[in-house]
């Protein structure tokens, strides 16, 4: 607590007025509703004013948008000349950044609930749009089916528990959709926060992971008309829903229940339960990992935020269905705290971060190879703050690792030797890295 009184912030007659109001019952959270949602609207450059091609030769494909989440700031780096192009100030303490199909946008998501919409087409990357859908949010993403490119994005709200419907060229608020409020057992809840979002590539849809409730929702995008946004499908899973990613065909989404120590996994072609895996403590995979393991397969894999491995499990139900959606390796690492796990065909190791770690290993990265299924070493990256978060350049040679500090960095290493290439300094708490081709089409 704050010492307000010998302080002399606050006299003894506020301090006994504060005593008594943080004692009361707490006021309810504001709503959101569509009007202020429409009001809140920017549409800094409209469509037509925008270019029809690139005005650059740059490879805009091989962008890479890092995350300055004190700053409220998102950098943005041609991963061909390794400039930093331009910060752009965005919503506070932004937590992601989504490619839009063709992935000539970025969509930044704040804490705050603001999204902003990044025109890559441009001279220099240039916010085109902004609009506040929530209070409290951590999610966003496009329309990726055929047909339906950079048509409509979405926003899913911490608070209130409703997600917001945007047009995917504009962010023109379309439909505002209120969340289930009764989770798995049957209980109300008071809230129910969209924890993660994915767009299908396979069916008009995205697929949403509502974190109290513990269900997976399957909203559809395919109205004619564009103005009916529903849910269509609330799958029961396990509570305490986070974050997740697709296995390497995009037919199954896998998320994890990290309160519940569970791994799910979602059959998006009959929208059902496909399997629920035991773990370790606080699985915690990000958007997780695919890769052809040599003795299983393809598999999937999650580290942990309670404890120091990673668990790898099948998932090749076609091809090896005697280990689908089984653990075949549990990999010791020689800490907790992992937030991130992330590899790349063109790469031979999964690499995990220890970014919590209690233990001295906070500014570490260990390498798992694949060819062997097992930990071959780990190694300091940081030097200012804590390693977290790895993202590979388009064609997989890199791999970007943050620096998380106030006066942090991005450390680019080779994706085969390890070896670092090059270090972006001077960056203000750098969290998230988002490769555009790698962010629109789903590698990892």
């Amino acid at each position: 607590m704050g010492n307000f009184g010998q302080s002399g912030i606050l006299s003894a007659g506020q301090i006994t007025h504060l005593a008594a109001y943080l004692q009361l019952p707490p006021p309810d959270a504001p709503p959101l509703p569509m009007a202020d949602i429409q009001a809140s609207w920017d549409l800094v450059i409209p469509v037509t004013s925008r270019p029809f091609t690139p005005e650059h030769e740059r490879n805009w494909e091989n962008y890479t948008g890092v995350i300055l989440r004190d700053a409220g700031q998102v950098a943005i780096f041609d991963g061909d000349t390794n400039e930093e192009l331009i910060r752009l100030s965005t919503g506070f303490a932004v937590h992601i950044l989504r490619s839009s199909s063709t992935g000539r946008y970025f969509y930044a998501i704040g804490r705050d609930g603001l999204v902003t919409m990044i025109d890559l087409w441009t001279t220099v990357p240039t916010i085109v749009a902004n609009v506040k859908g929530c209070h409290d949010a951590r999610s966003v993403d496009g329309s990726k089916f055929p047909g339906f490119e950079d048509t409509y994005i979405i926003e899913g709200c911490y608070w209130p528990p409703q997600y917001v419907v945007y047009d995917g060229l504009t962010l023109e608020p379309k439909q505002r959709v209120d969340l289930p409020m009764v989770d798995i057992e049957g209980t109300t809840l008071i809230e129910n926060r969209v924890a993660s979002i994915v767009a299908s590539h396979n069916a008009p849809v995205w697929v949403i992971a509502l974190k109290e409730a513990g269900i997976v929702s399957v909203v559809d995008y395919s109205d004619p008309a564009g103005v009916d946004f529903p849910i269509t499908a609330n799958i029961n899973t396990e509570k305490f829903l986070h974050d997740g990613g697709f296995d390497h065909t995009g037919h199954y989404f896998l998320v994890a229940a990290n309160t519940s120590n569970k791994m799910v996994v979602i059959d998006l072609a009959d929208q059902s339960l496909a399997a629920t895996i035991d773990t370790g403590d606080k699985p915690h995979p990000g958007r997780g990992v695919n890769w052809l393991d040599p003795d299983f397969g393809w598999v999937n894999a999650t580290p942990h935020i309670g404890e120091g491995k990673v668990t790898v499990y099948g998932a090749d139900p076609v091809g090896r269905p005697d280990v689908a959606w089984q653990i075949v390796r549990d990999i010791p690492l020689p800490s907790a705290g992992s937030l991130f796990i992330k590899s790349h065909d063109a790469s031979p190791w999964v690499l995990v971060d220890m970014t919590l770690s209690a233990t001295g290993h906070d500014q570490d990265i260990c390498a798992i190879f694949k060819a062997t299924g097992t930990l071959d070493h780990c190694f300091t990256v940081a030097k200012n703050g804590k390693a977290v978060h790895m993202e590979f350049n388009k064609d997989g040679s890199e791999v970007w690792v943050s620096d998380w500090a106030t006066d942090g960095a991005v450390i680019v290493l080779d994706s085969t030797t390890l070896e670092e290439i090059r270090r972006f300094t001077g960056l203000p708490t750098p969290t998230g890295k988002f490769n555009v081709y790698n962010t629109a089409y789903d590698i990892y």
